[in-house]
């Protein structure tokens, strides 16, 4: 269903029932709401919560930003490295905003606050700047953004700029299939065929290149987040595989440190995805957290 969220109409998928305590789950750079697992999903529910999820702007079914081209991202890329304004159609800000929207038309009053990746960078934006709304804070294989910090590995950072050969169904397959080879985790590699599958229904419901793009921008134009980091008060859990080959285990541990109070697990063998293995040790961990930040709220 669609929502009015911050001004601008945002898919959402909302399940469990609504006498249950919220978690807001936030997905990352390009992916859509079907990016998280149904088996996270569906362990969540059975744990006695209502699990809302939601594409963000310019991505999936949500509200796009077409009419703004984005800047060329390799010029953009040079600024973000001599220090200088990364230009963006909008900002992580901006999107945190959304989410809080979301929030707001589903008549939330609080929530748990789940984001991975680029999620994880808009829900630290969400607790820092709205902290009566989050019940408590988990981030997965995200980053503080502090400018200091390790990036992806050469391999992985060539692949994010590559196009595919064309915009036939195959070609977007195999040129989406080449990345998650490359960023998987490598203890617990996955079902290639279930890659492809998963990979084929993202590509059917929605391919939207450009929002990608305008998407990079905004986490590339996020500055100051890491000093955002310390006023964040709810309950945090940052996750962080120790074999992340696009967003290394140094940011989860820096984004940890920046934030009073927060719990680090790292979990060996952890890339940057979400395969089935790392799902059940995730959930090991998160649904005990969101239970005993529940008490304490």
């Amino acid at each position: 269903m669609k929502v009015t969220a911050n001004g601008i109409q945002i898919e959402v998928d909302d399940v469990g029932g609504k006498e249950r305590p919220v978690v807001l789950l936030i997905m990352g750079l390009g992916m859509q709401l079907i990016a998280w697992p149904d088996q996270l999903v569906e362990a969540l529910v059975e744990s006695g919560f209502r699990v809302v999820r939601h594409d963000n702007r310019d991505i999936g079914l949500s509200q796009g930003f077409d009419e703004v081209p984005p800047a060329n991202l390799v010029w953009q890329g040079i600024r973000q490295r001599l220090g200088l304004r990364v230009r963006s159609a909008y900002t992580l800000q901006d999107m945190a905003a959304d989410s809080i929207g979301v929030l707001d038309a589903l008549e939330i009053e609080s929530a748990h606050v789940i984001g991975a990746s680029m999620g994880g960078m808009i829900a630290q934006r969400v607790a820092a700047t709205a902290p009566h709304r989050v019940t408590s804070l988990v981030s997965i294989m995200s980053s503080s953004g502090a400018r200091n910090l390790p990036g992806p590995r050469a391999d992985v950072a060539a692949a994010l700029f590559r196009r595919p050969a064309s915009n036939d169904e195959t070609a977007l397959v195999t040129h989406s299939l080449g990345l998650v080879r490359l960023i998987s985790s490598p203890a617990y590699r996955q079902d290639e065929g279930a890659q492809v599958s998963r990979i084929t229904r993202a590509l059917r419901r929605a391919y939207r290149p450009t929002g990608v793009a305008r998407q990079m921008l905004a986490v590339g134009a996020d500055l100051g987040r890491e000093e955002e980091l310390r006023k964040i008060c709810s309950p945090t859990l940052v996750l962080h595989g120790d074999a992340d080959p696009l967003v290394p285990i140094a940011c989860g541990m820096d984004t940890a440190a920046r934030i009073p109070g927060a719990q680090f697990i790292a979990v060996p063998g952890m890339g940057h995805d979400l395969p089935p293995q790392v799902v059940d040790i995730l959930l090991k961990y998160v649904v005990p957290f969101l239970k005993s930040a529940e008490d304490r709220a």
